[in-house]
Parts: C-alpha cells; sequence; structure tokens
C-alpha cells in the first residue's frame, strides 16, 4: 500500500511559514507501523493542483493532504479536487449540520461555503472548530492549521484505516563504516540490492567533522528476514575489506 502527502500553499514554497506536516506524518504513520513513500509540496494554483491530484486519484495511493480547504481565493483544494475527479461541489449534508452546530444564529452562506466537497465525499471530524475537512477516493484532505489537521489526521489513521496498521512486518538495522569511501562499497550495495528485493539498501555518508570520523551508515530496511540476512552479508564483507564497522 503506497502512502502519499500533499503539502499545499504558496506561503511554505515561499519560506514565509515553515513546513510541520511532513515531520509530523512521519511521526504518526511509524507509531502504527506504517510509512510515507512520498511528497509533494504544491503552491495556490489551481491547474496544477487539479493536475496533480488527478495523477494521484489515478495511482490509487492513500494520500494526505494539507492545506487550501477555506473559501478565501487563494484556497483552491476542494475545487482542483472536484475538477480532477470531474465531478461538482455540494454542501455536505453532515458538514452543514457540524457548521450550524458551530455557528447557530451567525451561521451565514459564506460559512456554509466551508462545507461545500466534492460530490460523493465524507466528512472527516475537527475537534478543534468543528469545520470538517473531507475525504474521497482514498484521499484525505486536512485544512493547513497544525491544531486542526493532526488531530483529524490521527482520526482517520485510528477509525479509517486502522487495518493497514502494522500490517507489513519491517525492521531496520544498520552499521556504521568508518573511513570507507562509498565508492568501495558500491559493488557490495549493488550485490545486496538485487539479492535482497524484500528490503531496501540505504547508504548515508558523513565527512565527518570535530571530533568526528568520517563515515558511512549502511543499512537495510523491510522485510525481517532479508534484512537480518542481508545486513549478515553486509557485515562480513565490510570485515573482508578491512574497513572498521560499529552496530548503529
Amino acid at each position: 500500500m503506497t502512502i502519499g502527502a500533499i503539502i499545499i500553499g504558496d506561503e511554505i514554497l515561499s519560506g514565509k511559514r515553515q513546513d510541520k506536516h511532513f515531520a509530523k506524518v512521519v511521526e504518526l504513520l511509524g507509531a502504527r507501523g506504517m510509512t510515507l513513500d512520498w511528497a509533494q509540496y504544491l503552491g495556490d494554483d489551481r491547474m496544477r493542483l487539479t493536475a496533480a491530484l488527478a495523477a494521484s486519484f489515478a495511482s490509487g495511493d492513500i494520500v494526505f493532504s494539507f492545506g487550501g480547504i477555506g473559501v478565501t481565493p487563494d484556497d483552491h483544494t476542494r475545487q482542483a479536487a472536484a475538477a480532477a475527479l470531474g465531478v461538482g461541489i455540494v454542501l455536505h449534508p453532515e458538514a452543514e449540520r457540524e457548521i450550524r452546530a458551530r455557528f447557530a444564529d451567525e451561521t451565514t452562506p459564506q460559512r456554509l461555503m466551508l462545507g461545500e466537497f466534492p460530490l460523493g465525499s465524507a466528512i472527516i471530524p475537527n475537534p478543534y472548530n468543528r469545520i470538517p475537512g473531507f475525504s474521497i477516493r482514498r484521499h484525505y484532505f486536512f485544512p493547513g492549521f497544525p491544531v486542526m489537521s493532526w488531530p483529524m489526521l490521527e482520526w482517520v489513521l485510528d477509525t479509517q484505516l486502522s487495518h493497514l496498521h502494522h500490517a507489513v512486518a519491517r525492521d531496520e538495522q544498520a552499521i556504521i563504516v568508518y573511513e570507507a569511501p562509498e565508492s568501495a562499497l558500491l559493488d557490495l550495495m549493488n550485490r545486496i540490492t538485487q539479492a535482497y528485493p524484500q528490503a531496501s539498501l540505504f547508504s548515508l555518508p558523513s565527512f565527518g567533522g570535530e571530533g568526528v570520523r568520517r563515515h558511512i551508515e549502511l543499512g537495510m530496511r523491510g522485510e525481517p528476514a532479508a534484512v537480518e540476512q542481508a545486513m549478515a552479508e553486509i557485515r562480513a564483507e565490510v570485515a573482508r575489506l578491512g574497513y572498521e564497522w560499529a552496530a548503529r
């Protein structure tokens, strides 16, 4: 199951605001034995958003989208999602009830627009202020504000996607190889990658610095048995090549 994140907003691309969603998505998924496979940052451009969402809907991926679901002129996510699916936008009855419960006599047509979602959507409850997000076709759309979106994401993970928690056994192991250039280990890396397709190899070089020796963090993540066997081969070959190593 491939999981992606789309993080939307000109303010992030311009550096006016720092994105915090990426790290939080990785954290919340990891706590449930799930992993993020890709992420995309997009500005407030409706055509570009529509194209990106059309591609992600077609992929069948699970996608978490943050930002752009308000009703100001720079919010385009709801309209882009509808256009990508070729459907209209309608006031969702459950969203309307939540909005009216939130604002009571102060409910206005403009506030009700916050509950207009692509036809066929379900709502995502918002415990902060009752203005819901929405989901459709395994895509989950949240506000850009972390105080709202993160509890909403946890609700999705624990109610809509709980069957995916720890569904795939995963392990990660690594060693620190000292004073070795990556080029000297490239044949080993290629051989291990070919031999163990159930796991992914990673190589993270560090050039060292004051009090830190130059080293490579070399490891595997994926199916536990494959990781164990691959790491045994990596340790043996690194030792044979004469490089000092230590467990991470």
